[in-house]
């Protein structure tokens, strides 16, 4: 079992036409560098600092692909993290048109954040946000020629964007084409499940994946394995909860964010904009339940030792 450096330039697009940048066999590990999602043009910019015109060419750029030797559709593709570091720092973003509450938020917010405390990242003195970093894109090719976008996710895996695809998890992935081309992008120092207002803590990080292949083995989607508590350290404080009732988990899931960073504010003395970013980071949405017809519940979890006071 070999140990194989990911290197070379990076692409930016699903295609089974990007030549292979390696090609690894069963049970080897890939060690990797990958930038952060917009490719270093937040690298100037400091907390307040309107948001730069975005080059969308630039965006995710991926590392990959990664040819696994004897891949076929029918298989299942098993990636290992074994390690995930970030930089020294990172960013979160309201960019406009974008996130869970797009109409709430029109304007542009940049939030430039220190991740050189291993206790956490500070958040204006008021939260420290645990660091728990992944990758944000994970997945194999689609069965494509013609050239899509990092975004959406899809059977394939993709942009997940599942924060607890932390070091010593593992992802199961559905091979699509010959080889599974699998690509890695968008690392993450820290993320609640939703990611509501579009971005994480993103931030450029290296680390390495094991990589073993399940021959005849048929899964319809995305499945993963955690390697024990998902939220250690975090959970021992307990939660304080928000929850959005209605017939659409999309109005629901606003809802419940909005009664959030109400509650970030009223409790706290957070304005609705930092409230959102931080809701980003740190706070999770959860489906609580979708039998009692016609109404539906979304839960916004805030876990309280995040906060300070």
């Amino acid at each position: 079992m070999a140990v194989h450096q990911l290197a070379g330039p990076v692409h930016r697009l699903w295609t089974t036409e990007h030549p292979p940048a390696l090609t690894v066999t069963d049970g080897d590990t890939v060690t990797f560098e990958v930038q952060e999602a917009l490719a270093g043009q937040f690298d100037e910019l400091r907390t307040g600092d309107p948001l730069p015109e975005l080059d969308w060419d630039r965006v995710y750029p991926l590392a990959g692909p990664i040819m696994v030797d004897g891949a076929q559709p029918g298989d299942v593709l098993e990636i290992e993290i074994l390690e995930v570091v970030p930089g020294d720092w990172g960013w979160t973003a309201v960019v406009p048109g974008l996130g869970l509450l797009a109409e709430d938020f029109p304007d542009a917010h940049f939030h430039r954040w220190d991740l050189t405390d291993p206790k956490g990242a500070d958040f204006k003195g008021l939260a420290t946000v645990p660091i728990r970093p992944f990758l944000g894109v994970i997945g194999v090719c689609p069965d494509t020629r013609e050239a899509l976008p990092v975004l959406p996710p899809g059977h394939f895996g993709g942009n997940l964007d599942c924060r607890d695809l932390v070091a010593g998890s593992r992802l199961y992935l559905p091979v699509q084409v010959p080889g599974a081309r699998l690509a890695l992008g968008d690392p993450h120092a820290a993320q609640g499940d939703g990611e509501v207002c579009v971005s994480a803590i993103e931030a450029s990080a290296e680390g390495a994946v094991r990589l073993r292949l399940h021959k005849d083995r048929h899964l319809p989607g995305p499945q993963l394995r955690t390697p024990g508590p998902v939220r250690s350290g975090i959970d021992d404080a307990g939660y304080y909860a928000t929850m959005g009732v209605g017939p659409d988990l999309m109005a629901a899931s606003r809802d419940a964010l909005r009664a959030m960073i109400d509650h970030l504010g009223t409790e706290y003395g957070l304005d609705p904009m930092d409230a959102y970013i931080l809701s980003s980071t740190c706070v999770d949405l959860k489906i609580t339940e979708v039998v009692d017809a016609p109404n539906w519940v979304v839960s916004a979890y805030l876990p309280v030792g995040v906060m300070r006071g």
